[in-house]
């Protein structure tokens, strides 16, 4: 016998295990295991419970084929249903894309603002000084380098004072060509008018050209997309309340096509009016390609005032429709009927009631394979004269002369440039370390080159706690100098099929504030691309010295921003030394969570 207390209170049990009868509060009950059955009956009170189970597992029973095609078409169906509801979303959201362009808001043009010139210290100029006369110079020859570091001492301020000299005066001058280009355009000079508001057209949905300007009106061409390519079908409910997709009738689907050319009317008169402060209307024509002839014509024109734009809420894509209320001598290919609903055709305008509207059409190309570049080359008699591409960029007009070049040109003897010791690159992985030779003292300079998509360079000077001092210690596109020169990004250009963006840093040069120099680059986040996108992607760092070292950064695809390395202060055998470390590690909201993470204050 056996006895076992739990919360249900004393048990006990007797007899073998064969037959076994059990006592407690939950009744007494008798129990037999003889056989493939057991049966078990309770003794208590007036009841009797007898329970029988077959000890051998069940056998598993296959579907039917009913019930495989029940489920086959249970799942078609729902694969159908994710179909209709994706392709509703796409619609909804291509609806709202396509009619609501003209919601947008542009900033008025204002004075171009010149940025400073980069402010240039001693520092850094003898550290240039010492980096042309050190170079072949043995660390060993201690005379030779005390010569060389003493022709540096002389050298630094001349070097200094005419660079700094030069960029003043770069400067002065593109503040005076700056002043010149504003009151062009506030003069509604032609060339300077269709120039700046063709380089605001350049990303618009709407392919728009300006063509001449008269007195104080602007003529701008536009190109809208094509009633054929619209959707046939749009989100709809069935009788019971669900939705479902129902195609378009011809009067519908061009109400939606007429919405979207207005959206793309006003913005494009909005984004003109906003650029040419001095243009009081804009005439504008509309071209398509007709469904009936797939020839180019033309759909709608008219003159808009800016202060028929400007006093016009634009709140609605509904609202789009009110460019035809609010034109002069307007004319649109699309109708009202007696019934007060838009036409269901699309017709051709008639050329002749404006001059050049004829010679415009005469001389339009559209091509598939031009992606529609004629429009912005088109010379026509709505303006005459048609602008010149602008002059293609020079580069940094800021871009400071090497110590090589200014000391080429500075009066005296001429002194050849020491030939520079012939380098080894190393190959980093991440979190190798390594102490900077002296050499990078005096300067280290910086290139990443990659493929695939685009990056920028990026630089933070940071203190004991890890963050900057100031924005003054970001580094950056918009400011590219910083520490008087000590740390400076050089611009980026393209070697073949990769891009190239350099940087130098003169270590010597950093104030005793900046302990770390954080070695970045960031995508865009517009684009939506990650690091993961690019390709070929590769750190490089040389000084005067014969080493070289190489950094790949791991490709990840999630992240946006990444440190690729880091230059950090440190104690070496009781001496300061200057010490190196690979990194690639980053932040998946790129260049705001980069950052932040340092202490500069994103707005």
């Amino acid at each position: 016998m056996s006895v076992r207390v739990s919360t249900r209170g004393v048990r006990t049990s007797v007899g073998p295990r064969a037959a076994r009868l059990s006592v407690g509060s939950g009744g007494t009950r008798l129990s037999t295991g003889l056989g493939p059955f057991y049966a078990s009956s309770s003794l208590s009170g007036n009841r009797r419970r007898t329970t029988t189970r077959r000890t051998a597992q069940t056998r598993s029973v296959a579907p039917s084929a009913a019930q495989l095609e029940r489920a086959r078409r249970q799942a078609e169906r729902a694969q159908q249903e994710a179909q209709r509801d994706a392709a509703i979303a796409q619609l909804r959201e291509l609806r709202l894309r396509t009619t609501s362009v003209h919601l947008q808001s542009f900033a008025a043009a204002q004075p171009p603002l010149i940025p400073a010139a980069p402010q240039l210290g001693l520092p850094w100029a003898l550290a240039e000084a010492q980096a042309f006369h050190l170079q072949g110079v043995g660390r060993l020859a201690r005379a030779e380098r005390a010569a060389a570091k003493q022709r540096a001492q002389h050298d630094a301020p001349g070097y200094l004072a005419t660079e700094t000299t030069r960029l003043h005066a770069v400067r002065e001058q593109m503040v005076t060509e700056a002043g010149q280009w504003w009151q062009e355009l506030l003069s509604n000079n032609e060339a300077t008018v269709c120039e700046a508001v063709n380089t605001a057209f350049s990303d618009n949905p709407a392919a728009g050209c300006a063509v001449g300007v008269d007195g104080s009106v602007l003529s701008v061409v536009m190109r809208q997309q094509d009633l054929d390519t619209m959707p046939t079908q749009t989100a709809g409910l069935t009788p019971s309340g669900r939705p479902t997709l129902k195609n378009l009738t011809k009067r519908d689907r061009i109400l939606w096509w007429l919405t979207a050319m207005g959206s793309n009317v006003i913005a494009t008169l909005k984004e003109g009016f906003a650029t040419a402060p001095g243009i009081e209307a804009i005439d504008l024509a509309v071209l398509t390609r007709l469904p009936d002839t797939q020839r180019l014509g033309f759909v709608a024109y008219g003159r808009w005032t800016r202060h028929a734009i400007e006093s016009t809420p634009w709140r609605e894509p509904e609202d789009a429709l009110r460019f035809l209320d609010i034109g002069q001598d307007l004319a649109c290919s699309v109708t009202t009927t007696a019934s007060g609903a838009f036409s269901n055709t699309l017709k051709p305008l008639d050329t002749t009631r404006v001059p050049g509207l004829q010679d415009l059409l005469d001389g339009a190309q559209d091509t598939p394979d031009s992606s529609e570049p004629s429009l912005s080359g088109l010379d026509i008699t709505l303006g005459t004269n048609t602008p010149a591409d602008p002059p293609a960029r020079t580069g940094d007009p800021y871009r400071i002369r090497s110590f090589t070049e200014w000391k080429q040109q500075a009066p005296g003897p001429s002194h050849p440039a020491p030939v520079a010791p012939s380098t080894v690159s190393a190959a980093l992985v991440p979190g190798q370390t390594l102490v900077l030779p002296e050499e990078a003292r005096q300067g280290l300079h910086v290139s990443f080159g990659f493929a695939g998509a685009d990056a920028d360079l990026t630089l933070f000077l940071v203190g004991h706690d890890g963050r900057v001092a100031g924005d003054e210690d970001f580094v950056f596109y918009n400011q590219p100098s910083a520490a008087d020169g000590g740390a400076r990004l050089l611009g980026k250009q393209q070697e073949g099929p990769h891009t190239v963006e350099r940087a130098t840093v003169h270590l010597s040069a950093l104030p005793d504030r900046v302990q770390r120099i954080a070695i970045a680059i960031n995508m865009d986040v517009e684009t939506g691309l990650t690091c993961g996108a690019l390709t070929h992607a590769t750190l490089n760092l040389e000084c005067a010295g014969p080493t070289a070292w190489t950094f790949r950064p791991p490709a990840d695809p999630t992240i946006r921003a990444m440190v690729i390395a880091e230059l950090y202060r440190h104690i070496a055998d009781g001496h300061p030394v200057w010490k190196l470390r690979a990194l690639g590690q980053g932040w998946a909201d790129g260049l705001d969570g980069l950052a932040r993470a340092y202490g500069v204050d994103v707005e």
